[in-house]
């Protein structure tokens, strides 16, 4: 199984979509950097809309986490309500 991941820069916008992305991927890995946070996680990463809204306590648009991204890798499978990373065969 190969490893996905997505990375983000390490500022007030992000420190919501981190925490609510870990929640929902309790197999994921966090690295922190000083101007990087970079989530891994074997074969698949879920990122849901609800859960970032959760935490803002605003609508949010996933169109929105391409302000803070510094890089992906992994297959994108995306909708209005979730943003998924995968690797498939």
């Amino acid at each position: 199984m190969s490893t996905v991941f997505i990375a983000f820069q390490t500022n007030e916008e992000t420190r919501p979509i981190i925490e609510a992305i870990v929640e929902d991927n309790p197999h994921a890995r966090v690295n922190e950097a000083p101007a990087m946070v970079k989530i891994d996680a074997d074969g698949r990463l879920i990122v849901k809309r609800s859960s970032i809204e959760e935490r803002l306590g605003r609508e949010f648009d996933l169109q929105e986490l391409h302000i803070n991204l510094i890089s992906l890798s992994g297959n994108i499978e995306e909708d209005e309500d979730q943003f998924v990373l995968v690797w498939k065969n």
